[in-house]
């Protein structure tokens, strides 16, 4: 589900994966989903999780996780005020494709064993 305010910046997809790239693309927001796959998690969690995203960053993406309804942000009445994010239903369904991520890079990657591109570049 991709808000109105999205939908009104780009005119008209002409390809599923313009979509899912539009929503979970970019440097931070699939890492973001990444560490929320198993555990809701507090702001300064992720903070810790990715050390080389600045607060700002991390406030802007999740706010668009959000808005997109790919991230549930629960606010309790305590001083200080403590938020957790959480994956919606929506947000679970992306964890396949993450995994999927997760196995294609493991496999890019010429240090790992067994990876396709190292047997390839071995080749040749």
């Amino acid at each position: 589900m991709v808000s109105e305010d999205r939908t009104e910046e780009k005119n008209v997809y002409r390809c599923p994966v313009e979509v899912t790239l539009d929503v979970i693309g970019g440097k931070w927001k699939s890492l973001i989903l990444w560490h929320l796959k198993h555990k809701t998690l507090r702001f300064s969690q992720l903070q810790r999780l990715l050390p080389r995203i600045t607060q700002k960053m991390l406030t802007q993406q999740l706010r668009d996780l959000e808005r997109d309804g790919l991230v549930f942000r629960q606010v309790y009445p305590e001083v200080p005020p403590r938020v957790e994010y959480s994956l919606t239903e929506l947000g679970c369904s992306v964890v396949p494709i993450l995994d999927q991520m997760y196995e294609w890079g493991s496999c890019f990657d010429p240090e790992q064993p067994g990876c396709a591109a190292k047997d390839s570049s071995a080749a040749s």
